[in-house]
């Protein structure tokens, strides 16, 4: 569907692909929308919900300018899918083992590998001498974090915790995919945090003319600019490789316990908190995209459900007003505090059935019940992608 409502209150409009957005959400949007740099218009995709400083779900343009917490601290969080050439009637009855082979090779949580890296030493080395030079630039990202250089290289390879998740799914034609979310784990938090603090302090007494804190930023040409480009990217390439190095070891663990297989194809490795430069309205523009994905005319994209939800594999339509971008995932309806609150065990024995994952009061901030309806959020974006996929897990493990 398109535009939902249109708000003018700021120095720039913002648009919105939903009614089903809170005040909250679009106090935050309108914050965003009064800075000088934001470039034409905000857009907030149909998942949008609260985040801290620029809300979950946001498209921010700029010129001349980034807001490190708009990016976040997960930098570069995203997705990663491949379909099998197995069908579902392949699989074994009791998923259970499956999921423990994952849970095996992969370490979910605070968890990462043990004495020494768990990917091959080509991975390590490929991100080595990158952060070897933004830390000798900025050795106060070392004190965030003890013996950081041995810990990144442990923690690659691994899902993290949160919303972060491994699933086993089966689409439209039964065809079995694996599917996983995670981000730039540790490193990535650390050099977010990091920058997020040097904007405040380089702003300094202009901070108080900011309408929240939280979008302290940092102008082009500035002391530190570059070097937070540079920091970014590498940990966006860190998220991509960490993605990437996860479903090799997830493929391994399976290649033990499921019939052969071959990769009939790969979806996309996609961020979707992440700041680029990409051409809009005639202008060369920082595209921060904070929980949204990239949907350019033909890009595919994966749009998650919650667990025991269906999830989507899309591609965009290449809409101008959303500068190329959808949603993505369902976006959070209550709090994780308040999902704990709400839900017991048993609501999520009932919301998570037909799917091997864990049941217990660890997840509960997780249930469905505390997300948008999925199918809610793609209606809602008819206008931004077409779906190619439709998938629906049978395991799932959870961060």
């Amino acid at each position: 569907m398109p535009i939902r409502k249109t708000i003018t209150k700021g120095r720039v409009p913002v648009k919105i692909y939903t009614d089903d957005v809170d005040p909250q959400a679009i106090n935050q949007l309108l914050n965003v929308a009064q800075l000088p740099f934001v470039h034409g218009h905000v857009a907030a995709m149909p998942d949008v919900h609260v985040g801290i400083g620029a809300t979950i779900g946001a498209v921010i343009p700029t010129k001349g300018a980034i807001i490190p917490a708009a990016v976040g601290v997960d930098i570069g969080c995203g997705m990663n899918a491949v379909r099998l050439s197995l069908k579902a009637s392949q699989l074994p009855d009791n998923l259970r083992p499956t999921r423990a082979a994952i849970e095996a090779a992969v370490p979910v949580g605070f968890a990462m590998h043990a004495d020494k890296p768990g990917v091959p030493a080509s991975a390590v080395r490929a991100l080595d001498s990158g952060l070897d030079r933004i830390v000798g630039k900025h050795p106060g990202i070392l004190k965030m974090q003890k013996h950081v250089e041995r810990i990144w290289a442990q923690q690659l390879g691994t899902l993290g915790g949160g919303n972060h998740f491994i699933e086993l799914c089966l689409d439209e034609n039964q065809d079995v995919w694996v599917m996983l979310h995670s981000g730039s784990r540790g490193i990535g938090n650390i050099i977010g945090r990091y920058f997020i603090d040097l904007a405040r302090k380089d702003m300094g007494k202009h901070l108080i003319n900011l309408p929240d804190r939280d979008l302290a930023y940092l102008q082009e040409g500035a002391e530190h600019f570059d070097d937070y480009v540079e920091a970014v990217r590498w940990a966006q390439d860190y998220a991509m490789t960490n993605r990437r190095e996860m479903m090799r070891l997830i493929l391994a663990a399976l290649a033990r316990q499921l019939p052969p297989f071959t990769l009939t194809q790969e979806a996309i490795n996609c961020h979707h908190n992440y700041v680029t430069v990409e051409h809009h309205f005639g202008e060369n523009l920082f595209i921060t995209r904070k929980g949204a994905i990239r949907a350019g005319v033909g890009d595919l994209g994966i749009i998650p459900g919650s667990m025991g939800a269906r999830s989507y594999i899309v591609r965009g339509k290449g809409e101008p007003e959303s500068f190329c971008s959808c949603a993505h995932g369902a976006g959070r309806r209550m709090s994780r505090g308040q999902a704990k609150k709400k839900f017991d065990p048993r609501d999520l024995i009932a919301q998570t059935a037909g799917v091997e994952c864990r049941k217990d009061v660890g997840v509960i901030d997780e249930i469905p019940g505390a997300y948008k309806p999925i199918d809610e959020v793609m209606a809602n974006q008819t206008d931004l992608v077409e779906v190619v996929h439709t998938l629906k897990q049978v395991v799932c493990v959870k961060g």
